[in-house]
């Protein structure tokens, strides 16, 4: 008899198998739920200002990204 051999899974795949568990037991609409307060205690804790800060950080790296060429 042949023995099975079993690859370690990695991060990423563990992380997708949890999230679709997750998504069939509680439905979609709990991530929204828990997104919401979330951020709603991100702009609490770091203020709106936070959420500028990195909104200009995105937005300057694709804009060089672009500047290069190359696809966002």
């Amino acid at each position: 008899m042949a023995q099975k051999r079993v690859r370690a899974m990695t991060v990423s795949e563990a992380g997708r198998k949890g999230g679709e568990k997750t998504r069939e037991r509680y439905g979609s609409e709990f991530y929204e739920e828990i997104g919401k307060k979330g951020g709603e205690a991100v702009k609490r804790a770091r203020g709106p200002e936070f959420y500028e800060k990195i909104g200009r950080k995105g937005g300057q790296r694709v804009r060089e990204l672009v500047r290069r060429g190359k696809r966002v």
